[in-house]
């Protein structure tokens, strides 16, 4: 599935000239803030092969960023780790995506979100596309500015915590990370709500 202006374009169509791509990185692992982006891309300049952030390797992210950051109008927010466990992971992830689409330069006219629901504070019509970073273009975008930046979050954090893994796993629930909690403990960082390192605790 390669992504396109499909959405984009019904409402450039309506002369809504900026449309914002939104999606988030981190709803599953078990440490670190969850990292959302809204990128507005121009129909006339945008770097080829955006993707799914999934499919691409590290290396093509950070060259896809360094573009996108000369071509595109971004946006990022977090959610701390506090907000997630105070809040819930799918509330935070939300809280993170409209303070993404504020730091956008300009306002968006429309939003086009990742996912099956819109933030109930998100005060811009919206439309949730599910699987939206495989179909969306801009949706596509925000996926690889969000992922880049929470690895380089995790990673600076690896080295603060060595022993966990998190400059390869991100956090992630792996083998490693499961293994290095029971070993070492729960950081300020881990996600208390979490069912591992609840139960952990």
């Amino acid at each position: 599935m390669i992504p396109t202006f499909q959405f984009e374009q019904h409402h450039w169509d309506r002369e809504v000239s900026l449309v914002a791509g939104v999606d988030e990185a981190g709803r599953g692992p078990l440490a670190g803030p969850v990292v959302a982006a809204a990128v507005i891309l121009s129909p006339a300049l945008f770097p080829d092969g955006l993707r799914d952030s999934k499919k691409l390797t590290a290396r093509r992210r950070g060259q896809l960023l360094e573009l996108l950051t000369q071509q595109a109008r971004i946006g990022v927010g977090e959610a701390s780790v506090e907000e997630i466990d105070s809040l819930n992971i799918l509330r935070a992830s939300h809280l993170a995506m409209c303070r993404a689409i504020a730091a956008l330069p300009e306002r968006p006219g429309y939003v086009l979100i990742d996912g099956n629901m819109i933030p109930r504070d998100l005060a811009l019509p919206a439309t949730p596309i599910v699987k939206g970073d495989g179909l969306s273009l801009s949706i596509a975008a925000a996926s690889i500015v969000a992922k880049t930046r929470r690895d380089a979050i995790m990673w600076d954090l690896a080295q603060q915590y060595p022993g966990y893994g998190w400059e390869t796993n991100q956090g992630y629930p792996t083998m490693c990370h499961k293994t290095a909690l029971r070993n070492l403990g729960v950081t300020p960082h881990h996600r208390r709500s979490f069912k591992p390192v609840h139960n952990m605790l």
